[in-house]
Formats: C-alpha cells, structure tokens, sequence
C-alpha cells in the first residue's frame, strides 16, 4: 500500500531530475539515472550509460530553459518499482531558436540500495493544455 510520503518522493525526484536538466547538471542527473538507461522518445528508442545520458545533456543544439509539470499519477508496481505518469510544458532553445512543447511523459523508477534511480523514461509531444 503506498502514502502520500512515498508520492510525494516520486514527485521531488522527478522534478529534481526536469531541474538538474534545466540547470545544465548532467552529474546530477546521471546519480538519479540507473546504468543502462532506457528512453523512448520522437528520436527513437535507446539505451545509453552514465557518459552517453552525458554527452547528450551537453549537446547545444538542445537546451531547456524552463519547465512545468502537472497533473502527475505514480503508480506502485512493487515496493521497489514506481512508475510516474504527468504533463509536461517545455519552453528550450533548438538550435538556438525558441521553443515551446508540450508532452506526456513517464519515469520507471526502481529502488537500487536505498535510492531510487530512473530506469526508464518516455516522452511523447501532446496537444498544449488547456
């Protein structure tokens, strides 16, 4: 059975993760991602280790300047797998254009130790929200 604390935890990891994106801190993120990693967006399906998800962060043909997230669910699949569903509104710089997006993302986040680490992530563009 899960509480408010154990959502509320899946909701602080999962903007810390959008933050340390926003941020430019890829060593933040890639000590909340699990080695391998599985994404699937627009751009395909991957797997990719602690340096890809690194090199990735630092390519400046992409950059996220700010973020939004709403209307969350997290789902407990186990005591130690979670996975967080929610809307996201992103306005970024695309080689160094402005941008706006809004998607529908997920997270699969598993207990590693005593951490939760992000196992899996999709992202798929959506209507804006209303």
């Amino acid at each position: 059975m899960t509480n408010s604390k154990q959502q509320a935890e899946i909701e602080k990891l999962e903007s810390a993760f959008w933050k340390s994106i926003a941020d430019n801190e890829p060593e933040v993120a890639t000590g909340m991602l699990t080695e391998p990693a599985l994404m699937v967006s627009g751009h395909g399906a991957m797997s990719f280790d602690h340096a890809g998800y690194t090199r990735m962060a630092n390519d400046a043909k992409y950059k996220l300047l700010d973020y939004d997230i709403s209307k969350m669910e997290v789902l407990f699949a186990s005591d130690e797998a979670a996975i967080a569903t929610y809307h996201v509104h992103q306005t970024m710089e695309m080689d160094g254009k402005p941008m706006e997006m809004d998607a529908v993302d997920s997270s699969t986040w598993i207990k590693v130790g005593v951490l939760c680490k992000c196992a899996a992530t999709t992202e798929s563009t959506a209507a804006p929200k209303t």
